[in-house]
């Protein structure tokens, strides 16, 4: 296999992308903004933006109606593999301080993402302390 088809093979796969960047990904590529998408599956943009930061995941039938849109199968956003987008055209090796960079990026996005959660269970506790309001 040369180096184009090798990266086109691990393009959006599930070793170098998340869910979330498969989304976006598609989505960008279908040149549709979050509120349209939203629009189109019917949920709010916030929950386009969970998912696409990775906080959250659709349901089952949110999944199959967000694959048919984006035109891609529903294994490849989760998963990264079945019919997906394409590769780039030109696939330029990144340098050790850009993969370094780039696996940085991911580690602060799992973070963020366990913070966000984390957040979200201290705020019911004070609601709850706080008689519901």
């Amino acid at each position: 296999m040369d180096d184009q088809s090798q990266d086109e093979a691990t393009w959006f796969d599930a070793e170098t992308s998340t869910f979330g960047d498969r989304v976006t990904g598609a989505r960008e590529a279908a040149n549709m903004a979050q509120p349209e998408l939203a629009k189109r599956l019917g949920v709010k943009v916030k929950t386009i933006r969970a998912w696409e930061n990775d906080q959250s995941e659709p349901r089952a039938n949110k999944l199959g109606k967000l694959a048919g849109i984006l035109g891609v199968s529903m294994m490849w956003l989760l998963a990264g593999q079945g019919e997906g987008l394409d590769g780039p055209d030109v696939a330029e090796p990144l340098g050790e301080d850009m993969e370094k960079l780039l696996i940085d990026l991911r580690q602060m996005r799992q973070e963020q993402a366990s913070l966000a959660e984390r957040m979200g269970r201290i705020e019911k506790r004070l609601r709850a302390a706080l008689g519901g309001t």
